[in-house]
């Protein structure tokens, strides 16, 4: 039997993964209107956003090692809240931008290099909050694991619903 505790640990992980997925998974879904506005005019603004968004995925393994050894060091805990700081921060700064129409390439340099902040923060998330949770919680893990998948899927729906609503 789990313990109130365990409940509230595996929710809380849980909903960090899927709220980075979340932050994660609109960015594609949005690469039309991101494309029109962080990058020139010219080639189609959806290729140029999905090339942002395929950077943040090579950034993956780099986030997944470095978070790992943090990890390794300083514990699962302070690993896995750092990726979800780290998402926050990224996702709030690109929130922020100016277009590329008010600023220039400066807009996009800074566009891509906050998509690769974000791709390192979701690579290391993941393997924090299971590590983190299996370690946690010995008896239970299993489930506590597929939990937290369950929950990152629920991340990429409600993306799929933001978008559906606007």
């Amino acid at each position: 039997m789990m313990k109130k505790a365990d409940f509230k640990t595996i929710l809380l992980t849980s909903v960090g993964g899927m709220l980075e997925f979340y932050d994660f998974v609109i960015f594609g879904l949005f690469a039309i209107t991101l494309g029109k506005t962080f990058f020139p005019a010219g080639e189609s603004p959806a290729i140029q956003a999905l090339s942002a968004f395929t950077v943040g995925y090579f950034a993956r393994p780099i986030g997944g090692i470095l978070f790992g050894h943090i990890g390794d060091k300083y514990g699962r805990k302070k690993s896995f809240l750092m990726t979800i700081f780290i998402m926050g921060i990224a996702s709030f700064a690109i929130a922020l931008l100016p277009s590329y129409q008010s600023v220039g390439i400066i807009t996009t340099l800074f566009f891509v290099a906050l998509r690769v902040i974000q791709g390192a923060a979701i690579g290391g998330e993941i393997p924090s909050a299971v590590v983190f949770i299996k370690e946690t919680l010995i008896r239970n893990g299993g489930l506590a694991c597929g939990i937290i998948f369950c929950f990152i899927n629920f991340g990429i729906f409600f993306a799929e619903i933001t978008k559906t609503i606007t």
